[in-house]
């Protein structure tokens, strides 16, 4: 036996067909055709009537087949469609599942990012205020350096003057 499909196949073409205007047009021409030859003498009419009807007869039966199994092949192609909506509902139920928590990840991947920045943020103003304190601590230490530098001018001068010996003329006699 061939294979149902192929089968199918020619039931869904046949059906397709019979449902034209082409096949309508056939049939009504053979049906005209059919009473004409009896009209015109060249069969007698009730063997034609006969024949008609017995081949109307049998195609309505192989027809009636046709459709039939047409009907059992697109009832059987939608259950398989409703199997792949089926399946398909499911894989958008697992995608939702996976968007949900890939949305969960951003989500804390953008708190770890806010964290990180706020840390960031506080190490350089640490690092600021650090080279803040050091720049004031630098500038009292040359402050204090250039104070220190002059004490010891002054003490310098001071001691040079008090050392220095008295010149002659100034009415100290070097015997004295």
């Amino acid at each position: 036996m061939r294979d149902p499909y192929h089968i199918w196949k020619t039931a869904i073409s046949v059906t397709r067909w019979i449902g034209s205007p082409a096949s309508l047009a056939v049939h009504t021409a053979i049906f005209v055709g059919c009473y004409l030859l009896a009209a015109f003498g060249y069969v007698d009419f009730a063997e034609m009537q006969l024949v008609l009807l017995s081949i109307v007869s049998l195609e309505a039966i192989y027809l009636s087949i046709f459709i039939q199994m047409t009907v059992n092949y697109t009832t059987q192609e939608l259950a398989e469609v409703g199997e792949d909506i089926e399946e398909i509902r499911e894989d958008v139920g697992v995608i939702q599942e996976d968007v949900g928590e890939l949305q969960e990840d951003v989500e804390e991947i953008s708190e770890d990012v806010e964290e990180i920045t706020e840390e960031e943020e506080a190490i350089e103003t640490a690092e600021e205020q650090r080279k803040s304190e050091q720049r004031k601590t630098l500038g009292d230490i040359q402050t204090d350096l250039k104070r220190l530098m002059q004490d010891i001018s002054r003490l310098q001068h001071s001691s040079i003057k008090e050392t220095s010996p008295t010149k002659p003329g100034n009415g100290a006699t070097a015997s004295q």
